[in-house]
């Protein structure tokens, strides 16, 4: 029972994940996080590869196949490896009736239980902000400076 309910807890934080990296302007740390977990889920025997599907979304108008995972009650879309497009039946086109179940969870909740299932570590940023570049045109402004015009340097 508790093996269901973790798969089940899981699905919900991939679908979460899954959704944001669609409408995120940087998704490839989402989109890893996912790839991760699904590998981890399919080598567990906890997710099952349920055939090829026709993308929505040609690549420069070819149309090409994705897989259909199953993980408890979601099913989610990944990239196909070789022995996938040899071995994996055909479902042809995507059913658009199907919907996975809403999920009440948050993105930072979804994260945090994806990356301590596979084990994620984030490379750390620096806490030091960037500093700006400025171009070679830049010109500070000298408005509101007390000390304008300003002094002429007594170096001759």
């Amino acid at each position: 029972m508790k093996h269901d309910v973790e798969v089940q807890k899981l699905a919900q934080a991939l679908f979460v994940i899954n959704k944001h990296a669609k409408t995120a302007p940087e998704p490839k740390q989402l989109y890893q996080l996912k790839k991760q977990a699904i590998e981890k889920l399919l080598k567990e025997k906890k997710a099952v590869k349920k055939g090829l599907h026709f993308s929505d979304h040609p690549k420069l108008s070819n149309q090409h196949s994705t897989v259909l995972i199953k993980v408890g009650d979601y099913c989610f879309h990944i990239p196909p490896a070789k022995e996938d497009l040899k071995q994996l039946k055909h479902l042809g086109a995507l059913n658009q009736s199907y919907r996975n179940p809403p999920v009440k969870m948050s993105l930072s909740q979804a994260k945090r239980l994806i990356c301590k299932y596979v084990n994620w570590k984030q490379e750390k940023t620096s806490s030091k902000p960037a500093r700006k570049q400025h171009s070679s045109y830049y010109v500070p402004s000298s408005l509101g400076k007390m000390d304008w015009p300003p002094a002429r340097s007594k170096k001759r």
